[in-house]
């Protein structure tokens, strides 16, 4: 074996290990910068290096950097470059806001929205509720270690 020369497996594995998610044409994606900060959006077409060009029933289309861009796992068939009407019709019929609803990663944000909305005496509400939960935690624990001592 040469010196310079990789392993037999080394272009396989490697990059099944660390990407899940591909910049692809279907691909739903999550605006995190922006006008359009907060909406989802596919897909269309790859304009470059840098940027794609998205659309989707809540957003217009446009030509948007990959660094506002957050890709997530759902992808929807549609052709290349094909028409808003029917980037519509491929959302709905794979019902793409459902699988979003029910994702962890919406529910993670409409939990941080709920939290920012609290006031200062639910955030007190919530600290007393989270201390008599430990609470109970702790005393029966104290109690599983008891009787597995007998």
């Amino acid at each position: 074996m040469w010196l310079h020369q990789a392993p037999k497996d080394y272009n396989t594995t490697r990059s099944q290990d660390v990407y899940r998610r591909f910049v692809e044409i279907g691909r739903v994606a999550f605006v995190r910068f922006g006008p359009d900060e907060g909406k989802l959006c596919t897909v269309v077409d790859i304009v470059d290096q840098n940027r794609a060009l998205i659309d989707g029933p809540n957003i217009r289309r446009k030509a948007i950097s990959f660094k506002f861009l957050h890709l997530t796992g759902i992808v929807i068939t549609i052709a290349h470059g094909c028409g808003t009407s029917a980037v519509k019709k491929a959302w709905e019929k794979e019902g793409v806001e459902e699988k979003w609803c029910q994702s962890t990663w919406y529910k993670k944000l409409q939990m941080k929205a709920t939290r920012r909305q609290l006031s200062d005496f639910d955030r007190f509400k919530l600290m007393k509720v989270k201390q008599r939960r430990s609470w109970l935690i702790k005393m029966e624990m104290g109690r599983l270690k008891k009787a597995q001592k007998k």
